[in-house]
C-alpha cells in the first residue's frame, strides 16, 4: 500500500509546490512509522493435546480464549513422555497438567537441568489410586482398605483365571512393585487409552459386575459416578528407597499413591520473551477440582464433542479467564 503511495505521489508532485510536495513526505513518513505499519505479527501459540480429556478440554478452552484475543493457535497431539522434550525444544509452549503421582519425577528431572520453567501450582488438588464403584463394597466386605483385596481377588477375575485384574492406561505407576510387596492376587491390564477403560466401565456398571482400575480425582467420576480409591498404606518417600520402610521388610513400593498431591503448569524457556502475555497467563491461571472434573464429565460422561465441551465450558468459566488476564494483555499488540 505504501509503495502504491509513492508512485502516486512522484506523479502530482512536479505539479505541487515544493513547501507543498515537503509537507506531503512528512506526512507520509509519520504514516509508515505509525504503530500500524509498525505492529509485528503475534506469534502462533504451540499447545499440546494430551491423552486425557480434562486436559484436552481445558487447553482447547484455552485456545479459544487465545484466538478471540488475535493469537493464531496450533494444537500438536502427542503422547505424555513425548511432552517433555517437546516442551524443552519450544515445539509446544505451556503445559498445564503436570500431576504430582504420574509427573512429579520427570518435571524434578527436567527442572533440575533447567530444561523448562516451574510456572506454579493450581489449588485443585490430586489423587491417582485403584479405584471401584461403590456397588463393589457389597461383593468384598472390609472395602477400600487393601487388606480386603486378599480375600476377594477372585470377584474381579475373568471366568478363565483366578487372579483379579487391574485396568489401567498408558501412564506409568509402581503398580507392579505395590502388587508384589503386598502379595496382592492381580495382574495388571493394560489399555492404549482411557476410552476403552471408561467403556469396561460402563458395561461393568450396567451388569453390576465388580471392576477395579486407575481413576484419579479430580475426573468426571467426582461428579457422575460413586465410588471410591482403595486404601492402601500411607505414601511416604522411603517406602520407595527402602525396603526396610514399610510393612514388607523386604521389598520396597509397599505403599500407596500421594494422597492430596499437587497439579503444576510449566513452560518453555523462551515462553516469557516470545508471547509475554501468554506467560502471563500461564502463571495466573488456578484450576479446582470442579472445574477439571467438569471439563472430562463433558466429554466422558455426557457424551460431547471435545470442540463443543471446550465451548461450554469456558463459557462457564469466562470470568475466570479474565480474572487471570493480565492488565493491558489481550487488547494490544503486546
Amino acid at each position: 500500500m505504501i509503495l502504491n503511495m509513492i508512485i502516486f505521489l512522484n506523479r502530482i508532485m512536479v505539479k505541487l509546490s515544493l513547501a507543498k510536495s515537503l509537507l506531503i513526505w512528512l506526512l507520509l513518513a509519520t504514516l509508515s512509522f505509525s504503530p500500524l505499519a509498525t505492529a509485528s505479527p503475534k506469534p502462533p501459540i504451540m499447545i499440546p493435546l494430551l491423552d486425557w480429556s480434562s486436559q484436552r478440554v481445558v487447553v482447547k478452552a484455552i485456545g479459544l480464549y487465545f484466538t478471540e484475543h488475535k493469537y493464531p493457535v496450533i494444537y500438536k497431539t502427542m503422547t505424555s513422555n513425548r511432552l517433555w522434550g517437546s516442551l524443552a525444544r519450544g515445539n509446544v509452549y505451556f503445559h498445564t497438567n503436570v500431576w504430582q503421582a504420574s509427573g512429579g519425577k520427570k518435571l524434578q528431572s527436567m527442572l533440575e537441568k533447567k530444561r523448562i520453567i516451574d510456572m506454579g501450582n493450581h489449588s485443585a488438588q490430586t489423587m491417582e489410586e485403584w479405584w471401584y464403584p461403590l456397588y463393589v463394597e457389597k461383593h468384598c466386605p472390609g472395602l477400600p482398605d487393601w487388606g480386603a483385596l486378599l480375600q476377594c481377588s477372585h470377584i474381579f477375575a475373568p471366568s478363565d483365571d483366578t487372579k483379579g485384574v487391574y485396568n489401567v492406561g498408558p501412564w506409568q505407576y509402581n503398580d507392579a512393585d505395590l502388587i508384589r510387596s503386598l502379595g496382592l492376587n492381580f495382574h495388571i491390564k493394560e489399555y492404549q487409552n482411557y476410552n476403552q477403560i471408561w467403556k469396561k466401565l460402563e458395561r461393568a456398571i450396567a451388569r453390576q459386575q465388580p471392576i477395579l482400575l486407575l481413576n484419579w480425582t479430580p475426573n468426571w467420576t467426582d461428579q457422575r459416578i460413586p465410588g471410591r480409591f482403595i486404601e492402601f498404606p500411607l505414601f511416604h518417600p522411603k517406602c520407595e528407597t527402602q525396603a526396610s520402610w514399610g510393612i514388607n521388610p523386604e521389598l520396597k513400593y509397599d505403599c500407596g499413591n500421594i494422597r492430596n498431591g499437587w497439579i503444576k503448569k510449566v513452560a518453555w524457556n523462551g515462553l516469557e520473551q516470545t508471547a509475554p502475555c501468554i506467560f502471563k497467563f500461564i502463571g495466573n491461571m488456578d484450576l479446582t477440582n470442579p472445574m477439571i472434573a467438569e471439563a472430562s464429565a463433558l466429554v466422558d460422561y455426557d457424551k460431547k464433542s471435545e470442540d463443543l465441551a471446550a465451548i461450554l465450558w469456558l463459557e462457564k468459566y469466562r470470568s475466570k479467564f479474565r480474572t487471570w488476564t493480565a492488565k493491558g494483555c489481550f487488547n494490544t499488540a503486546s
